[in-house]
């Protein structure tokens, strides 16, 4: 498994790939809707094997075209300076992880640009394929799918395949935050303005409105109307106020997360780290650390230290590399991480820092070492309490008043 609970599928491009569980729920309702709706409707002569299996691929294939619209933001975006060292295929598409802000509005052009720009070029490749194996197809007006019957299966994909990847391309261009349009939208806001916390708030802004749309289309088709250009139906007014929704939060969250990112700035992390904290020796058996240190305590990580020069981490995960019956013979030195292999942070680092290191880890605590001594530790809930505190309240930064921190 990969981060928080995802499947690694391994990396392409010096980008990892994981897939989200949620996948298997978009992924069964296109192999369902394909296989009990489109494919019997296009071809009633075909045995059902044939459909389904036809079903399952061009599902697959799909996501196959999603994934390499999201590759495409990734090369691009590290190619203009943006680190993206991963990306994440989920139930509504994909995500291109960015550890930072992009550096400029046209890194940021060009790397949102690309995916729609992908997905566009994808779905006429899928016609073209098709129309090259076929010739040209004259559809009946009174009866459009009779004149699919005698298509095979490879031409149903590459048929089902090329408008459904220019309609995700088209879509990704609305001008809803942070999809690929909205994303385009903020660059170009940030290029007239200047300021990328002012473009990424109306971009936010526009992305909220746009999501609001699709939600009232979707409960308006949920009531059994028509809605212009989303049409009528319960299960596609479900998904558009669904798709409505998750725009919403996303698009909040985008905006919490840079002004985050904007307090954390030049705090250092030495006035957010924890130091009261039990130490423990390497030569310490793992019965002592037990009953000593981790029963009594709320404490789940412990720093290993040898004469008071830092040399590991311990914790209670660390604990089944040693069976119960050796713990009284084994030591904290056998099953610690050593300092070598931990990522520290040095005094002189920021918040932003370590928040962008706990992320990428998937730790809840790191050290801060200097001089091979540990100062202390910097962990989430240090970071969370410091935003607790401060956020809300109006203060300057960059000769600039932020009174309002969430949209």
């Amino acid at each position: 498994m990969g981060k928080r609970g995802a499947l690694r599928l391994g990396r392409v491009a010096g980008v990892e790939v994981f897939v989200d569980w949620s996948l298997l729920i978009i992924f069964s309702l296109i192999t369902l809707s394909l296989g009990a709706g489109l494919f019997p409707a296009w071809h009633p002569d075909w045995e059902p094997l044939l459909i389904w299996s036809t079903a399952i691929a061009a599902a697959l294939l799909f996501f196959g075209s999603v994934l390499l619209h999201e590759l495409s933001h990734a090369v691009v975006g590290r190619a203009n300076g943006i680190p993206i060292p991963r990306i994440t295929l989920f139930m509504f598409g994909g995500m291109a992880h960015m550890e930072n802000e992009p550096p400029s509005w046209r890194a940021e052009l060009y790397m949102a640009a690309v995916g729609p720009i992908t997905s566009l070029v994808l779905g006429f490749i899928f016609l073209g394929l098709a129309k090259l194996v076929i010739g040209p197809i004259e559809i009946d007006p009174d009866n459009p799918q009779r004149s699919f019957a005698d298509l095979g299966p490879m031409v149903s994909l590459l048929m089902w395949l090329g408008p459904i990847n220019i309609l995700l391309g088209l879509f990704n261009l609305l001008p809803g935050f942070p999809l690929d349009g909205g994303r385009i939208l903020r660059a170009a806001l940030w290029g007239m303005t200047g300021d990328l916390l002012t473009a990424t708030r109306r971009a936010s802004a526009a992305g909220q409105g746009f999501a609001w749309v699709l939600m009232a289309s979707g409960f308006l088709m949920i009531l059994g109307l028509r809605v212009p250009v989303f049409g009528a139906g319960f299960i596609n007014g479900l998904w558009i106020a669904l798709i409505g929704w998750f725009l919403n939060n996303a698009a909040v969250m985008s905006y919490r997360q840079l002004l985050i990112r904007e307090w954390l700035q030049n705090v250092p992390v030495v006035s957010l780290m924890h130091t009261q904290f039990m130490r423990v020796e390497p030569r310490m058996s793992l019965q002592r650390l037990v009953d000593e240190h981790l029963m009594p305590s709320g404490q789940r990580t412990f720093p290993v230290e040898d004469n008071g020069r830092f040399v590991g981490m311990v914790s209670l995960s660390d604990l089944p590399k040693r069976a119960q019956d050796a713990w009284r013979t084994s030591t904290v030195g056998d099953i610690m991480t050593p300092a070598q292999e931990l990522v520290s942070l040095s005094p002189k680092q920021d918040a932003v820092e370590a928040l962008m290191l706990l992320g990428r880890r998937d730790v809840n605590q790191l050290p801060i070492v200097q001089n091979g001594e540990l100062l202390g530790l910097v962990r989430r809930e240090d970071i969370l309490k410091w935003l607790s505190l401060h956020a809300g309240t109006a203060f300057t930064k960059n000769n600039r008043v932020i009174s309002k921190p969430f949209p």
